[in-house]
């Protein structure tokens, strides 16, 4: 998933999306791809609400609604700067969502946020905004749907068997399999958890789905279509970051069924 993320990031025009609910990391990740490009051969603008980190090198505007500072008109004067690449905080409306459309299609990278729960319904999200199904199929490069689970603390790990919560993420489970939990100790505040990482799914937008966009967008199928090119979904992901000791089935579960 991140060779195909980094691939996308590095494409020269189109759109990539980060989507899932506010506060799981959409912002850090686009952040993340931005460092990816070269800064000093490439105009690399972003259009935020707010700006949360302050990147070397690249131009970042905030949005001020009271100044008639909106993503849409804010991203209307960028692009009379000849950006290379675009970072849009979120497509909220549908004047934002078209104009980037448009950015897309003339040669420029578009990075944005949507909110939804997973990558293929991004693409219905789009089509609810107001955007021409045939110009998501045209511009969409691929969609990273997110959330964020806490870390098992390393320091108090301990193996235990699996347990109800491992059975529902996983019913094809080994009664075998070793997980790991936090006992809890000082470094963690008793909690059994330190730090944080990412559950992911990343979904590729190939020819396939294109002519499904185009011809009858319907989640339903644009799912279909995605699990059968191979797209690894968080649950997937979530079950494997859970073998590997790396957190919890009940994390998991939190994060993905909320």
């Amino acid at each position: 998933m991140l060779d195909a993320f980094v691939a996308s990031a590095r494409r020269s025009h189109g759109i990539v999306l980060a989507t899932g609910p506010t506060g799981s990391g959409k912002t850090t990740t686009l952040y993340g791809a931005l460092q990816l490009r070269d800064v000093r051969t490439e105009k690399v603008i972003t259009v935020e609400d707010p700006v949360e980190y302050r990147l070397s090198g690249v131009t970042q505007v905030p949005v001020n609604a009271r100044a008639g500072m909106t993503f849409a008109s804010g991203l209307r004067s960028l692009l009379r700067q000849d950006p290379d690449v675009i970072m849009v905080g979120e497509m909220r409306d549908t004047e934002t969502a078209r104009i980037a459309i448009q950015a897309a299609m003339t040669g420029h990278l578009v990075l944005s946020t949507v909110h939804t729960n997973d990558a293929p319904s991004a693409v219905m999200r789009l089509i609810d905004l107001g955007v021409e199904p045939y110009l998501v199929a045209a511009t969409l490069q691929g969609v990273l749907a997110q959330r964020l689970v806490r870390r098992v603390c390393v320091h108090c790990a301990e193996e235990h068997t699996p347990d109800p919560a491992f059975r529902s993420l996983s019913p094809a489970f080994d009664p075998d399999a070793r997980l790991r939990t936090g006992r809890g100790c000082a470094l963690c505040m008793q909690t059994g958890f330190r730090g944080r990482v990412g559950l992911f799914e990343w979904m590729p937008v190939d020819d396939a789905m294109r002519s499904r966009i185009v011809a009858a967008p319907d989640l339903v199928r644009i799912r279909a279509l995605a699990t059968e090119a191979g797209m690894k979904t968080m649950r997937d992901d979530g079950r494997a970051k859970v073998l590997d000791g790396i957190t919890t089935a009940r994390e998991v579960l939190r994060a993905i069924q909320s």
